[in-house]
C-alpha cells in the first residue's frame, strides 16, 4: 500500500492503491495532455477526460491485459511545476510514480520540449532518474587514510580533487572510492544518499493529429519516444510493443512428460520483479519445486538447441517452453 499525504492529521483520497498485476506503469504529465483518454483506451478503467486542465484530482487504477501479463496502469494527477514542493498533490504523485516498474510521461506533441524538460527536472529533484543505470560505484569506508580514488576506466568528468570535496561535504573523510564507469558528480552523490529510484520511461507525445507528417516521422526518431493520436487511435500497437519490452516481462510455458505445452496460462516473469530465470519460474508455481528440482528441459529461445537441459540458474525468454524434472525419492 501507498501511504497518501498527511496534512493536519487527515489523509488526502484516491491515493491508497495497492499494487497488483505483473508490473505497475505511472502515466505522468501535465493536466489535460491525454492521460485519461489513454488510460480509457487501453483499459476498461474510466477516467474523467476532457480539454480543460485539472480533470483528474486523484489516482486512477486500470488493468491493461496484453501477451497474457496483467500490467497496472495509474492516471495521475496532472503534475504541475513546484510537484517537488507539495504543490497540487504533486509529492503524492510522485510517491506513487516511485512505486512503479516504469513511468509514462504523456506529453503534447505541439509543447513537448518545454513539458519534457520541466517533468524531467521536477522528478530529478525527488530522486527519481529516467533512462540510466544505476553509477557502479562503491564506496567502501576505512579506519584511516582519507579518500582514497581508483577506477577501472580512465575517468574525465570527474577527479580526484572533486571526489574529496564532496566526500568531505557528506563527512566522510576515511573511504575507498571505486568506479567502474566513466561517471560525473551528481553520480557520486547518488550513490552517496541512497535514496534514488532508476526507473525506465516511454515518451509519449500525444496529440500527433496537430503536427505535421515530418514532425512526427522526428518524434518517431527519438529515444524512448512513441508518437500516438488518443482522438485518432494511432500509434497504440507500436506503444504496447515497447511498454512489453521496457518492462522486461516474459511469458513462460510448461509442459509435462508426453504432453504438448500448456499455452492457456503462462508463467508471467519480470527482470525488475525477481528476474526471469528457471527458480524464479519454479517459485511462482510452488516453492517446495525448487528444492525437489533435479533439472530441466527447455525449448525455445534461451537456448542453444531444442530441448535442452539446464540448471536453476538458467536465464529464460519470452515463450521459452519449460519441463521440469524432480529428484527421485
Amino acid at each position: 500500500m501507498i501511504e497518501s499525504e498527511k496534512s493536519g492529521g487527515g489523509k488526502s483520497e484516491g491515493f491508497d492503491v495497492e499494487k497488483y498485476g505483473n508490473s505497475r506503469i505511472a502515466l505522468i504529465g501535465f493536466p489535460s495532455v491525454g492521460k485519461s483518454s489513454m488510460l480509457t483506451a487501453l483499459t476498461a478503467a474510466k477516467s474523467e477526460s476532457a480539454a480543460y486542465e485539472f480533470t483528474t484530482l486523484t489516482c486512477i487504477p486500470g488493468m491493461l491485459y496484453y501477451n497474457d501479463a496483467k500490467i497496472q496502469l495509474l492516471d495521475l494527477p496532472g503534475i504541475i511545476e513546484g510537484a517537488a514542493e507539495g504543490k497540487g498533490k504533486g509529492k503524492q504523485v510522485i510517491a506513487v510514480a516511485r512505486s512503479s516498474d516504469m513511468v509514462m510521461m504523456v506529453l503534447d506533441a505541439q509543447k513537448w520540449a518545454e513539458e519534457r524538460a520541466k517533468l524531467t527536472a521536477e522528478l530529478e529533484r525527488v530522486g527519481i532518474r529516467l533512462n540510466k543505470e544505476k553509477p557502479d560505484i562503491t564506496i567502501r569506508k576505512i579506519a584511516t587514510g582519507g579518500v582514497l580514488l581508483n577506477s577501472t576506466i580512465k575517468l574525465t568528468k570527474i577527479d580526484e580533487r572533486m571526489v574529496k570535496a564532496i566526500m568531505h561535504e557528506y563527512k566522510i573523510h576515511n573511504a575507498e572510492v571505486l568506479f567502474r564507469g566513466n561517471y560525473d558528480v551528481d553520480d557520486l552523490i547518488d550513490v552517496i544518499e541512497g535514496n534514488r529510484r532508476y526507473l525506465k520511461c516511454i515518451y509519449v507525445y500525444n496529440k500527433i493529429d496537430t503536427i505535421s507528417m515530418e514532425e512526427v516521422d522526428g518524434l518517431a526518431r527519438l529515444a524512448h519516444s512513441v508518437p500516438i493520436s488518443c482522438k485518432l487511435g494511432l500509434g497504440y500497437d507500436m506503444l504496447l510493443r515497447r511498454m512489453w519490452e521496457n518492462l522486461g516481462l516474459i511469458r513462460v510455458y510448461t509442459k509435462k512428460r508426453g504432453n504438448a505445452p500448456t499455452f492457456a496460462e503462462p508463467i508471467i516473469l519480470s527482470t525488475g520483479r525477481g528476474g526471469i530465470t528457471i527458480e524464479i519460474a519454479l517459485g511462482q508455481i510452488h516453492k517446495s519445486l525448487i528444492d525437489e528440482f533435479k533439472y530441466a528441459f527447455v525449448w525455445g529461445k534461451s537456448v542453444k538447441y531444442s530441448p535442452q537441459r539446464c540448471g536453476l540458474g538458467h536465464v529464460l525468454m519470452d515463450e521459452d517452453v519449460l519441463q521440469v524434472f524432480k529428484k527421485s525419492g
